[in-house]
């Protein structure tokens, strides 16, 4: 079997877990939690870079990050379930999951911030201008619906949101009623995105 190195917490690691059953594959995949920040975890001889997700083979090798897994398994798969070949869907698609990958990129700095650093060392500045991204992509998403025919872009969406609801309590949700309703019906339409939440 594959083996999908990440941790329950993990906005990347779920668009990878939500993928996988999306195209059929996650029985072939075994989930081993990840611990990022102990040197000794097999995690970083599997990605140098000691993050996570990484999709380790049957034949040992290592796939990451996220965006990489994902096409990883499109392939093994088949067909365009999530990523479709015709050119303008195509980079529809990528240019959506790279928005709402820079969302919870934008997200997890905020978090590192107050989690690796000294209280009276946090830098006001630097938190507010992840939040700032934060901020401007919620009102473009917002304003601009994902089209429900973006599979793969959709699923990056709600998992950043989803990752905004466990680490900020969904703030979020009180100046962006359509984004919520949105969210909403996503959630009815890939049973996948509840059944990998996780509890604040």
């Amino acid at each position: 079997m594959m083996i999908l190195r990440s941790s329950p917490a993990s906005p990347f690691g779920r668009k990878v877990k939500i993928a996988a059953k999306l195209l059929g594959l996650w029985s072939q995949i075994n989930p081993v939690d990840a611990d990022t920040t102990n040197p000794s975890d097999s995690l970083r001889q599997q990605n140098p870079l000691g993050q996570i997700p990484v999709l380790v083979l049957e034949n040992g090798d290592a796939i990451y990050d996220s965006r990489v897994i994902v096409q990883y398994l499109q392939e093994v798969a088949g067909g365009e379930a999530l990523i479709p070949k015709q050119r303008d869907a195509y980079f529809a698609t990528l240019q959506l999951e790279a928005l709402a990958d820079g969302l919870q990129d934008a997200a997890l700095l905020q978090v590192y911030e107050q989690r690796w650093r000294d209280p009276a060392k946090h830098d006001a500045k630097w938190l507010q201008h992840q939040a700032d991204k934060v901020a401007r992509v919620l009102a473009y998403l917002e304003a601009n619906q994902p089209d429900e025919s973006n599979l793969l872009g959709n699923v990056a969406v709600a998992c950043a949101l989803g990752y905004l609801d466990l680490r900020f309590g969904g703030v979020w949700r009180k100046d962006h009623p359509k984004l919520v309703d949105w969210l909403s019906r996503f959630e009815l339409r890939v049973p996948a995105f509840a059944a990998t939440r996780i509890a604040a």
